[in-house]
Formats: structure tokens, sequence, C-alpha cells
């Protein structure tokens, strides 16, 4: 029996409930990263690496960062999922991603990428670009401005913080997803996830996130995990992204700043289970 999640308008009460379908349960996917234990190769950024092996770990996935173009391609090979993440890039680290990319499409196992800085320079546009125009990314990361700009909008993305964009992000999100044929993901106050037709809202997570680095390199990698169990990548991020911000909101409500939220966090995640999920997930399908 298949069932999937539809979400009561009234967020007071954060509540959901499951109705018969053909799609899989928040908890049912979770417990597969749990039980699976999905390999997570990264090629990622520097500055965040170590908290991203981390977090995956705690969520119950194995990390892996490989980054040097003379591996990354045999490590991709015996991978569940692909992270890519040009946080922290170099023209060298692109050409191992190109290598480690086309070894996971040959496989057929998803690659994450998350644009982070796109907007911002000339180098990270065109490094993106041509990173979507060698390989098959199957899920593309990224907050508002970076998503936009990869879209072909004028905007311009302050460092790696997103800057307003006037337009509507969800026509931007369902315009590169399918031109790219891919899943899109605008993260922020409420996550965009779309594959160009289906268009899902989450509404879980913190402020107190976005108060420490690297939240976002952390969203792709369990994103990465939770793709590397469910084939269907656009309910897999959905799924991720609610999952990951329940952690968050869990932790910020013991938390008295960023350095006890940190630890917190990594702690949420570790302790979170399926009737948390359950009982917390806020999910809009549009």
């Amino acid at each position: 029996m298949m069932f999937k999640y539809v979400f009561l308008q009234n967020f007071k009460k954060k509540s959901c409930f499951p109705v018969l379908d053909g799609g899989l349960m928040i908890s049912e996917v979770y417990q597969r990263v749990k039980t699976n234990k999905p390999l997570v190769h990264h090629i990622t950024n520097w500055v965040t690496i170590y908290d991203c092996a981390n977090m995956t770990r705690a969520f119950g996935a194995l990390p892996v960062m490989a980054h040097a173009k003379e591996e990354s391609g045999d490590m991709a090979a015996i991978a569940s999922a692909l992270v890519l993440n040009i946080g922290t890039l170099t023209p060298e680290l692109i050409d191992s991603m190109i290598v480690a990319g086309k070894s996971a499409n040959k496989k057929g196992i998803p690659v994450v990428l998350d644009a982070v800085g796109v907007g911002a320079t000339r180098l990270r546009d065109e490094e993106a670009l041509k990173l979507l125009n060698s390989i098959k990314i199957d899920i593309i990361k990224g907050n508002a401005s970076e998503i936009a700009k990869l879209a072909g909008e004028n905007v311009v993305t302050k460092g790696v913080e997103s800057t307003k964009v006037d337009a509507n992000l969800v026509e931007i999100a369902k315009k590169l997803a399918n031109v790219h044929k891919s899943t899109v993901v605008i993260t922020g106050k409420r996550d965009i996830v779309t594959d160009g037709k289906k268009v899902y809202f989450v509404n879980n997570g913190h402020e107190m996130m976005g108060c420490i680095v690297g939240t976002g390199c952390m969203a792709a990698s369990i994103i990465g995990a939770f793709a590397g169990v469910e084939k269907d990548y656009t309910k897999a991020a959905a799924y991720a992204l609610a999952s990951y911000g329940i952690a968050g909101e869990l932790a910020a409500a013991k938390s008295k700043g960023p350095g006890t939220f940190k630890e917190n966090f990594y702690d949420e995640a570790y302790n979170l289970d399926s009737k948390k999920i359950e009982q917390r997930a806020k999910i809009e399908e549009a």
C-alpha cells in the first residue's frame, strides 16, 4: 500500500495526514537512509567540508570527500550520490567535478549541484554553466539569486548570500528545471522544490539556521543522502529539506545562540526519528 503526504493549511497546528496515492511517506525515505547508509561522495566547499561530513553522518548516511581528479571518477562509481559544491571553486576543481559527474551519470546515481555564489562573479557563473552543460545534474540547489542567475535573470548575489529577486521564484525554478530536465531547489524561509511540473513548498526550519556558516551546504549533503535512496528526486529533495529543517527547529528550541545551536543541531539530527518527522513535517504541494 502506497502513500503520500497531504499537509493541512493550518500550520499553527503543524499537522499532516497520509492519504492513498503513489508516493512515499517522508518517514519511510528517512528510515531508508538510516538502514541503507548511502555513500555520499562530496566535492565540496573547503569552508564547510567538516560540517557536511558530520551532518551526513548524523543522518545515518556515509560521507566521503574525494577531490582529486585522479580518483574522483572511481569514488563516484562506488557511491550512491554525488554532491558538487562550488563555494570555494577553482578551475581544477571543476575538472574533477566533471570527471566525477560523468562517472555518476554512467552509473545512474543522482548528481546534486549546490550553486554557491553564482551571480557574484563571472568565474562562478561560467563554471556553474560549464558543469550544467558537461554533465547531467539531477538536482540544482541554490538560494533565490543563485537560481535566478542560472535561469538567466539579471541579478547579483552578495558573496554567497541571496539578494532580492523581483520575479516569480516558482516560475524561475520551473523554467530552470525544464531547461535542464532537473529538480530545482530554492532554499529560503520557504523552500521551493520543483521538477518543472510538480511544485512543493517546504516550511520547516528556523531562522537560527541562518546564523551559522554552512547550513546551506549541509542541506545539499542531506538532499544527496535522500536522493541516494529515493528515485523520485523531487520528493527526495523536499523530504530531505523537511527532515533537516525539523532538526533545526528542535535545536533552536534549546539553544541560546549560534554556538549552542550548532552543537544541538548535530544532536537533533542524530536523534531524529519517524515520529518527530510525521508530527512536524510541513510540506505543501502546489
